[in-house]
């Protein structure tokens, strides 16, 4: 080895020893007769002194010394004078008195110094990203990544799961997102498909007889991006037999459990608080509501049917919602140019059609709209929204998904503005019982919520067919923060309810049996009652980790354009490449 401890390692207990140290040079101070170099690894960082009685050619090395290049430092660990220690450091009661500095590699000018505290562009760090992992809070959420993924499998391996890989070259099964499709050389004009998720793998894996599975998946979707989405993702993949959701949900709070204790020094209580979705939606908007706060949805549907203001009185004849938040306390604070800025984010955000408001303090109901209710209507509301002094009511009038969608944003953008929680806190709660169908308005029939093999609750199944859109489904979505972390289903595990739902979902048996028969074969052969989960390694992570972006703690991340800007993929490849594979590029119509 060319080195005998990290950069972290050193304390007083190693005062007098020889030792050697490598790393980059994060800055050079030029003290006189004296120089001091901190040095860093990932383990930590090194004070190093040159001592008055240097050798020239010691001098000299360290004085062509500039910050990230690589050096091997030998020398004798001392204490550091009388008042300099450094309580900043894991090192700093000492330091390594110099007597050799040897020069490992240099290093050009960067475009951004690791060391820096100012956070370098999006488009630097991504760029010369093997710069940026070398910051120390990017180091941070990487290792962090990789502790918490030891502690997924030392859990599931405790608890009796079988680590399985499935295969990335599969079969192109279109649902949800695009696949990223994969041509065949050998097999001219077809493709695999790299997967979405392990999902009819696992199921077959049930059906095959192992009935723990676990599996740290890499899946790929070609679709949208955002902050916490990524075309190649890490989740954790779950799957049991004989199992139900409470089966299922208990296994995942042990795990959350495990992860907050050891990682966030967090005692979880179990089992984790549960919502049913129309309880989520009805309360907070939103299937993974944010439940470090309040600030709930207050519905005044029923009161505005009486009213004398046209505008409530309409939407709710008409079959609409009238629904509002109460910001207590905000009458002061929030300036008419405040409820200007966040009607005009709900509006430009969420598609909302207007904010109205009003506000109650010492001087009684205000607002632009307060005027058009009488004092018995008024009295009314404020036992419905709970109105005490001081509190700013926000309402929107609009159809129950529009409402839920803006005031779900509101929620959220007060929340962060007006500090209702603490950034430090983590929430887990599950969001449970969530329809089995959604309607495509588009192509005129219903779509899987969560996906086509979900099984339906035991007491809706009369309404399969003669009502889908009244069918719950054994689904069950982990929610952190306001972020869904995790999903997952009781699936399908008979051949006719499998056919059934494909039927709804608009696919001929013909259409099924093409794409789905090796799992409609296997269903025929004996499958077991089972479910599972899937978890976001990556979300998981970024939430733990306090970030608000996965791409903080991926090493290699892509663009929201599904872009490398480091290795500058996707790229054009070779004309020979493409005669191998049979394929010729077409320009794209527009």
């Amino acid at each position: 080895m060319l080195r005998t401890h990290t950069c972290g390692q050193l304390t007083s207990k190693n005062v007098g020893e020889k030792v050697t140290l490598c790393g980059w040079v994060e800055r050079v101070r030029d003290m006189g007769q004296s120089q001091f170099i901190v040095l860093r690894d990932r383990y930590g960082k090194s004070q190093l002194v040159m001592p008055p009685d240097a050798s020239e050619e010691l001098r000299q090395v360290i004085g062509s010394l500039k910050q990230e290049f690589v050096i091997s430092a030998s020398g004798t660990v001392d204490l550091r004078p009388t008042g300099q220690a450094n309580s900043n450091m894991s090192t700093g009661e000492i330091e390594i008195n110099l007597s050799q500095v040897t020069i490992l590699n240099e290093c050009k000018t960067p475009p951004f110094l690791p060391s820096s505290p100012d956070v370098p562009s999006e488009e630097a760090r991504l760029e010369f990203r093997f710069l940026d992992l070398r910051r120390e809070t990017m180091q941070k959420a990487i290792i962090l990544r990789g502790l918490m993924t030891k502690k997924i499998r030392d859990y599931f391996a405790d608890n009796d799961f079988i680590d399985i890989e499935t295969p990335i070259l599969g079969r192109s099964t279109p649902e949800g997102a695009r696949d990223y499709l994969v041509p065949s050389r050998v097999h001219p004009g077809q493709f695999y498909a790299l997967p979405q998720s392990p999902q009819i793998y696992k199921q077959l894996m049930m059906i095959a007889g192992y009935d723990r599975y676990v599996q740290v998946a890499r899946c790929f979707r070609d679709e949208d991006l955002r902050a916490d989405r990524q075309p190649e993702f890490t989740q954790l993949d779950m799957e049991m037999s004989f199992v139900e959701e409470d089966d299922i949900m208990g296994i995942i709070d042990g795990l959350m459990k495990k992860l907050a204790k050891e990682i966030l020094k967090i005692d979880l209580k179990l089992p984790l608080p549960r919502l049913s979705y129309d309880e989520a939606m009805r309360r907070f908007g939103h299937d993974a509501p944010d439940l470090r706060y309040g600030l709930e949805i207050i519905d005044c549907t029923d009161w505005a049917r009486y009213v004398d203001f046209r505008v409530f009185r309409a939407a709710a004849e008409a079959g609409n919602f009238v629904r509002a938040l109460n910001v207590k306390g905000a009458s002061e604070s929030f300036s008419r140019k405040r409820i200007d800025e966040l009607t005009t984010f709900v509006q430009g955000d969420y598609g909302a059609k207007g904010l109205a408001w009003m506000r109650f303090d010492a001087n009684g109901w205000g607002g632009p709209i307060a005027k058009n209710f009488n004092e018995s209507q008024l009295a009314e509301l404020t036992k419905i929204a709970d109105v005490e002094s001081g509190d700013v009511l926000l309402f929107i009038a609009d159809g129950w998904d529009a409402s839920c969608r803006a005031l779900h944003g509101l929620r959220r953008r007060l929340g962060a503005d007006l500090k209702l929680y603490d950034p430090n806190a983590m929430n887990f709660s599950w969001v449970v019982r969530f329809p089995m169908f959604a309607r495509d308005e588009e192509e005129n029939r219903w779509a899987a919520m969560h996906h086509p093999f979900t099984a339906p609750l035991t007491e809706d199944l009369p309404n399969l067919e003669s009502a889908p859109g009244a069918v719950r489904a054994k689904a069950y979505d982990l929610v952190i923060n306001g972020f869904e972390a995790g999903g997952g289903t009781i699936r399908i595990h008979d051949n006719e309810t499998q056919q059934k739902v494909f039927g709804l979902l608009g696919m001929s048996p013909e259409e099924a049996e093409h794409r789905f028969g090796f799992l409609l074969q296997a269903l025929r052969y004996g499958a077991p009652p089972h479910g599972g989960i899937a978890l976001g390694i990556d979300r998981l992570v970024m939430l733990f980790a306090g970030l608000d972006n996965i791409r903080d703690c991926v090493t290699f991340p892509k663009t929201t354009r599904a872009q490398d800007l480091m290795t500058d993929a996707p790229n054009r490849v070779d004309e020979k490449q493409l005669k191998e594979l049979g394929i010729a590029i077409r320009e794209r119509q527009s």
